[in-house]
């Protein structure tokens, strides 16, 4: 790939040690704009070519864009790179001082239908173990953040103060800042999850969404709008921008008993983002900030977005079995 002498025009509010990660990650980011945009006139970019060692489908693109991050970041100051792409951590610099996280190509199968896809990274300090450097409290990162290619392409990041957002000029290959302190809205009327699994939920979730969908005559007293992009980025930019929640919970199927998301390079960097623009994010009952993995590709299920509806997400999932039971039997609409 080639390199720009810039990719952001402002890095006032990053602290400088990070200005070389930055301007690498971003640096690719451009690049991968441009071949996206492309879509088949750059080849087959979603065409399946393996597995990584989550199970999941590698498209082309996956490769890619994990190999352009690894090239782009020699030199920049990560000692180790830890990768959805990758099945274990891989050492970039030895006298580099920080650890990063990333999946390169968040939200694959939607590359060939022309829906937004992205970039999640999140960076520690390193340690001098390549894995504890990353199996630690998920309130030690130092950077959460994403980039999301789409109609637009943003960069929104967050190094502990606030939350940051930027968009790429096309003109000049640049990402200018747009707002210096996003913050997730308070009110909404959107929630956003993956109903064709409704019959393996929890039963706390499934009465959670069936009380959604009762709208103004269930408890909520107000009528949803279901969102359900299959983008982990895309979602997360909606949220950010307009407000709402997402689950992905755990469920009863084989290998979904923790979700599908990994904790350390696409929950921990949300749960960053969305906390710092003033939300909030769990595993449905605790704090992901406060947890850290027990393996470099652990999963957990996920919840995040305006803090009113993460905690009565809790707040279901903590009652009794029998209240649970209860609400579920009585309205279920959902089930019909």
């Amino acid at each position: 790939m080639t390199t720009t002498k810039t990719a952001i025009g402002d890095k006032s509010g990053m602290p400088q040690a990070l200005h070389p990660i930055m301007e690498a990650l971003a640096i690719v980011g451009v690049e991968l704009c441009r071949t996206i945009k492309r879509g088949a006139l750059g080849g087959s970019l979603g065409e399946a070519v393996g597995q990584n060692t989550g199970g999941d489908q590698q498209k082309a693109l996956d490769l890619m864009a994990d190999d352009a991050f690894m090239a782009a970041l020699k030199g920049a100051g990560v000692r180790y790179y830890a990768s959805e792409e990758q099945d274990d951590v891989v050492v970039i610099d030895e006298g580099g001082k920080y650890a990063l996280a990333i999946d390169p190509l968040d939200g694959s199968s939607n590359i060939d239908v022309n829906v937004s896809i992205g970039t999640i990274f999140s960076i520690f300090e390193a340690t001098d173990d390549p894995h504890t450097s990353f199996l630690r409290p998920m309130d030690e990162q130092i950077c959460g953040g994403y980039i999301i290619f789409g109609p637009q392409t943003n960069m929104v990041v967050t190094f502990g103060d606030g939350v940051q957002s930027y968009v790429l000029d096309p003109d000049t290959a640049t990402f200018i800042l747009i707002d210096a302190n996003l913050r997730v809205p308070e009110y909404s009327i959107e929630f956003a999850i993956n109903a064709s699994n409704y019959r393996h939920w929890p039963k706390a979730i499934r009465a959670y969404i069936d009380d959604c969908i009762a709208g103004n005559d269930g408890p909520h007293e107000r009528n949803y709008n279901m969102r359900w992009i299959a983008s982990l980025v895309a979602e997360t930019h909606r949220i950010i921008t307009r407000g709402g929640i997402f689950l992905y919970p755990g469920d009863s199927r084989p290998t979904y008993e923790n979700g599908r998301l990994r904790m350390i390079y696409e929950c921990a960097p949300i749960a960053f983002l969305i906390e710092q623009a003033g939300g909030k994010a769990t595993d449905g009952h605790d704090r992901i900030m406060s947890q850290k993995a027990s393996e470099l590709h652990m999963r957990t299920p996920f919840v995040f977005g305006t803090a009113e509806k993460v905690d009565r997400v809790a707040t279901y999932q903590d009652l009794p079995d029998e209240e649970v039971s209860a609400l579920f039997g009585k309205r279920g609409l959902f089930r019909a």
